[in-house]
């Protein structure tokens, strides 16, 4: 004999059949909610425990992430909504009224799980791929993100068919229509799209390049790349947002070769007062023969001059005659000579002190040199050791430096 819980319900509480049904299937309802909350713990547990054992048992970290990311927790969430799509229709056949709301619901839940276990799975693609060395520097978020939305767009047209009956074709016809307006609102997407793409070709940007935007006041290392912006982390630890088309289109630097390269470029002048500059005679260059540095140039170049001099049966009466050493350009020979016995200077790149067209601030005295050390901390430090004592050397030469003096009232 078969037991018809409406009926008995109908017979013992003497409500009307109509009732009695409704009553009927939620208890049937309720019944099978805890049933399926029942599951839910037990696929979560079971399938967690799967994958930690798996996990355990193998060297590469894609299975650890997938844990971190709750990949277990969302595959558990399947088994009872899966059931509750093919039960609660059977239980509610004699409810209509709330049998196609619940049967709809079901349906976009199924959806939202979906897109949720993509998401999640395509987090740990990217948490895994930037453990990857040939990776690490890409903008695999921007990537992601085009993915992303992508899934959420499929996803938002299923929905909008489940919700309204009618086929995705129609949804898509409409989109059509509204192209030009979708193009407006995703202009930044869509540019910091082909942006990312442009700068992952050109290799114009890596993560954890040093980079200068002067235009948004940037100044340290990219820490991130996305789909619509670039985070640069200054050095004084603010963070700057730039949108990522911006790389394409406005200028920067990028510090790259520097950081690549064997040193970090010193390019400064020392302004030489106009005036201290003159040709050394016999007595101050007897005087700068004991600098180390320059005593054989200085014998060397002495004898050379005077030779030429002597053949030349030139007039030295008169100190401008002839050939002569002057003060501003022993002071480069010196100058030269320190930087190449320094330390923590690279001698293999370009090394060279140099003059520079005259100015109203005096003549430019240019150092070009590569420090070895490409630590900011520590090439400030060797800058300013260089500097400190060419500033101090110059007395020696009888050179002033240029130094502004404002008028006296």
């Amino acid at each position: 004999m078969k037991f018809d819980l409406s009926d008995f319900i109908y017979s013992k509480l003497r409500l009307s059949e109509s009732a009695s049904i409704f009553l009927e299937a939620i208890i049937y309802s309720v019944t099978l909610l805890f049933f399926l909350i029942i599951i839910w713990v037990i696929a979560r547990k079971i399938l967690t425990i799967l994958f930690v054992k798996v996990s355990s048992l193998t060297k590469t970290k894609f299975d650890d992430l997938l844990i971190k990311n709750k990949i277990p927790s969302t595959l558990a969430y399947f088994p009872p909504i899966l059931l509750s799509i093919r039960l609660f229709p059977v239980i509610l056949s004699e409810v209509k009224v709330i049998r196609e709301p619940i049967v709809l619901f079901m349906d976009l839940i199924l959806t939202f799980l979906i897109i949720s276990l993509i998401r999640r799975v395509l987090s740990t693609l990217k948490d895994f791929l930037k453990t990857i060395p040939n990776f690490r520097d890409k903008p695999i978020d921007s990537y992601i993100q085009v993915v992303m939305i992508f899934v959420w767009f499929v996803g938002v047209m299923i929905i909008f068919s489940i919700i309204s009956g009618k086929d995705i074709s129609a949804f898509l016809a409409t989109l059509g229509a509204l192209s030009a307006i979708i193009l407006l609102i995703f202009r930044d997407t869509i540019l910091g799209f082909v942006a990312s793409i442009q700068v992952t070709i050109n290799d114009m940007v890596r993560i954890g390049d040093w980079i200068t935007m002067k235009s948004y006041n940037a100044d340290g290392d990219v820490i991130e790349i996305n789909l619509s912006t670039v985070k640069v982390q200054n050095f004084d630890k603010t963070i700057t947002t730039i949108p990522t088309y911006r790389l394409v289109s406005d200028s920067f630097i990028n510090w790259r070769g520097m950081n690549e390269s064997g040193g970090r470029r010193i390019k400064r002048p020392i302004l030489i007062k106009v005036s201290s500059i003159k040709f050394l005679e016999d007595s101050k260059l007897s005087e700068l023969k004991k600098i180390e540095r320059i005593s054989d140039y200085i014998n060397d170049r002495t004898n050379e001059i005077e030779e030429e001099n002597k053949n030349k049966n030139v007039n030295k009466n008169l100190l401008l005659n002839g050939r002569n050493i002057t003060n501003i350009g022993l002071f480069r020979r010196y100058a030269l000579a320190y930087l190449s016995t320094h330390p923590e200077v690279n001698k293999e790149l370009t090394l060279m002190v140099r003059q520079l067209a005259p100015t109203a601030h005096g003549v430019p005295i240019e150092i070009y040199a590569f420090a070895a050390d490409k630590k900011w901390e520590n090439y400030e430090q060797i800058m300013s050791d260089i500097f400190d004592h060419l500033l101090a050397s110059i007395p020696y030469f009888d050179l002033e430096c240029f130094e502004y003096s404002y008028p006296k009232a």
